[in-house]
């Protein structure tokens, strides 16, 4: 099993601390996490060409190959959700795959939701001094990355280069689940995305774009979908 963290985050943010990875070794599973470039313990450009969610999946398809496993179960959260997508489309090994803290916004503007969140917010959100000046709807991002330690420079290359076209997810041949909270503002109408995945379920729990992650409800889900196939 196959985990993306979200924008900001890294694997022990997104997927440890929740008690996700130990929920799903405890039942015995293999589980690998990457950290996207630009977070976690990956490197750090601060040219945004060497980003994109486009290259962040070349990256995670690049994984499974090194992993060699014949089938995968892939998650992926906000950012990475769409970097599993992109990375899902045409790829058979992926027979199972679940996209949270996302919704209409990648059928409707072909990824994150920039109507809600703005890229520029975003990026000067992060680039600020002082993080008092930092715009209400982008202030959880800055309050994130400064938590972490995140290279700050890095995360608004990042920011600059954010997938913007039409997503392939027509070419989705895994199960597929929708998990949303019922607060996120990123994920709002999450229906419309599973509508447009071929044979996709849609699961909502409590909170926002940075709490549904921690609702056992989240992890329960991921869980239980993982172990029917």
């Amino acid at each position: 099993m196959v985990l993306h963290h979200g924008f900001v985050a890294d694997t022990f943010v997104n997927w440890v601390a929740p008690g996700i990875v130990g929920e799903l070794t405890a039942r015995g599973h293999r589980v690998v996490g990457i950290d996207a470039r630009g977070h976690g313990r990956s490197g750090k450009p601060h040219d945004p060409a060497a980003y994109g969610e486009s290259v962040m999946a070349r990256d995670l398809r690049g994984l499974l190959d090194l992993l060699g496993a014949e089938r995968v179960h892939l998650a992926g959260y906000s950012m990475g959700a769409v970097v599993s997508l992109l990375a899902a489309a045409g790829d058979e090994r992926v027979t199972r795959l679940v996209v949270g803290g996302v919704g209409a916004g990648v059928v409707e503007v072909g990824g994150l939701d920039t109507r809600a969140l703005p890229t520029g917010s975003v990026i000067a959100a992060l680039t600020a001094e002082d993080p008092a000046t930092v715009a209400a709807e982008a202030a959880g991002f800055r309050a994130l990355a400064d938590a972490v330690g995140a290279d700050r420079a890095a995360l608004a290359a990042h920011a600059a280069a954010i997938h913007r076209a039409p997503m392939p997810l027509t070419e989705v041949t895994a199960s597929t689940l929708v998990i949303a909270g019922d607060e996120d503002p990123l994920a709002v109408r999450p229906a419309v995305l599973a509508d447009a995945i071929p044979g996709a379920r849609l699961h909502t729990v409590p909170g926002d774009h940075l709490t549904a992650v921690r609702d056992p409800g989240f992890v329960s889900a991921i869980a239980g979908f993982f172990a029917e196939g």
